[in-house]
């Protein structure tokens, strides 16, 4: 049996799919309701990180989680790796980012996480680590854009990313619960070629139908939109991320999708044409 957190994102909710194909999946939800993984096989448990209790239930008959957290606050893998260890969890898995691993990155959001591995690491559990590059579904931040005037806007058009399908990420996830071998590794994960906002723009109109123009913002400009959403350590953690994309600190492609499952990562172009619907339904307000 094995547990799955996150499950209402990108990662998570793929994950719990393709385990749930193939067996029995439980889910750790804090809001079950927005679960949208179904099935005999399919166990879903009410609760929160902070709620000991309601972990240890979950927990309860688990072999392997998958741990997704994202609170700039909470020790919450901590508390997942502590219950795991009191529950004699045999495999943690744990949705990182590939950030980690390179001496460049000092933002908030990257010694966070590797305070969380370290955590981890710390507890006990045997673990494995899947550290992915920038998520493909973050330029579905664009949609309202696209949908209000055909243009893109975001920072340094020109700088490359080796973006990854979450779809791909949560096959290395799965590859690493299911298989044999993993304990003790870290697993970066790109797509399989590097990219450009500008050259996203192109893909999407191509994929779309309709003419799109990319709008480079000011660093003043991406500033205010980001802190209008987001605590301040984390929006200029994210400013910070985009300095070293621009200066080709994200530009590598690895072939951990390939090597895990057995087939090449999915390209923007793939993704894009996949979630087509989700940009158009940003067209009719939805």
């Amino acid at each position: 049996m094995i547990l799955v957190t996150g499950a209402t994102g990108a990662v998570g909710g793929e994950v719990a799919r393709l385990l749930a194909a193939e067996g029995p999946v439980r889910i750790l939800a804090r809001r079950p309701e927005r679960v949208t993984v179904h099935g005999p096989d399919v166990e879903v448990v009410a609760g929160e990180y902070a709620d000991r209790e309601a972990l240890d239930r979950a927990l309860r008959g688990i072999d392997a989680v998958f741990l997704v957290t994202n609170s700039p606050k909470e020790p919450d893998d901590l508390r997942v790796a502590t219950a795991a260890r009191a529950a004699g969890v045999r495999h943690l898995v744990k949705l990182s980012m590939m950030a980690v691993e390179e001496p460049g990155a000092d933002d908030f959001i990257t010694r966070l996480q590797r305070g969380n591995e370290e955590a981890i690491r710390e507890s006990g559990v045997p673990w494995t680590f899947v550290r992915p590059r920038t998520f493909m579904s973050n330029t579905l931040s664009w949609a309202k854009g696209i949908a209000s005037d055909g243009v893109v806007r975001a920072l340094y058009g020109d700088s490359p990313v080796a973006c990854v399908d979450p779809r791909d990420v949560a096959a290395v996830a799965v590859a690493a619960l299911t298989g044999t071998g993993h304990e003790g590794r870290a697993y970066a994960v790109s797509g399989p070629e590097p990219i450009t906002a500008r050259e996203q723009t192109a893909h999407l109109s191509e994929v779309l139908g309709r003419p799109l123009r990319f709008e480079q913002l000011l660093p003043d400009r991406a500033r205010e939109a980001l802190l209008a959403k987001y605590p301040r350590p984390v929006a200029e953690a994210f400013l910070e991320s985009a300095e070293r994309q621009r200066a080709g600190a994200k530009a590598a492609v690895v072939p951990t999708v390939e090597e895990l499952t057995g087939r090449p990562a999915r390209t923007f172009r793939t993704w894009a044409a996949d979630h087509a619907e989700s940009f158009a339904a940003a067209d009719l307000g939805v």
